[in-house]
């Protein structure tokens, strides 16, 4: 998809949202993305406007990208639903489920497969989620079935404070060892914590 979005334009955004919620006027959790818009970018160049797009808790990023109004996001998120956003006008949907959107993302890809069509599916997990049982399992269907999907692995190292790879008692994790047509990945780090804008407290 061709946008107007920058890597400053989107970057605004975000802190407009965290200065929306240190205010107080979020009464929510939210979850901010930094450092790796350049590659959102890039990546959404491919994904075209009848393409799927699932996501995580994370999905502010994926939903501008995917078309999604900034005005329309903003009031969404300001009425408490930035971990579970979901636009069908735009086919952007996420899940504040870890790995809860995978199986609902590779469905989908079979439905379109079944039926001819040519949409093409994109769903975002980071790195931790990817070593989920639930994520290889979606991963080798789609690859057993040859499925329009594409698992973008938006690796930060971490899951909330936890180093992934420690978690797992190795230096590299199952997609780098394991290559495939279906998965795509990439680095990035975060000036935002997990959860918040690192200045409210939030329970």
């Amino acid at each position: 998809m061709r946008s107007n979005w920058t890597v400053d334009k989107l970057k605004d955004f975000e802190n407009l949202v965290a200065e929306i919620f240190n205010k107080g006027e979020i009464k929510a959790p939210v979850h901010l993305s930094d450092g790796n818009e350049k590659e959102l970018i890039e990546i959404f160049q491919a994904v075209g406007t009848n393409d799927w797009v699932f996501s995580s808790w994370r999905s502010h990023y994926h939903c501008l990208l995917k078309g999604v109004p900034l005005s329309e996001l903003l009031e969404e998120i300001k009425i408490g639903r930035s971990i579970s956003l979901g636009f069908p006008k735009y086919k952007v949907f996420s899940s504040a489920i870890v790995g809860g959107i995978l199986p609902i993302a590779t469905g989908v890809a079979k439905y379109i497969k079944i039926m001819g069509l040519s949409d093409q599916v994109w769903c975002f997990i980071g790195d931790m989620t990817s070593e989920t049982g639930i994520a290889q399992t979606s991963i080798r269907y789609a690859e057993t079935h040859d499925l329009p999907i594409n698992f973008i692995i938006e690796d930060n190292g971490i899951s909330v404070l936890t180093d992934t790879r420690t978690v797992w008692a190795s230096h590299s994790l199952r997609f780098e060892e394991r290559p495939s047509r279906k998965v795509k990945s990439y680095k990035y780090k975060s000036k935002f914590p997990h959860a918040g804008a690192g200045v409210r407290v939030q329970f």
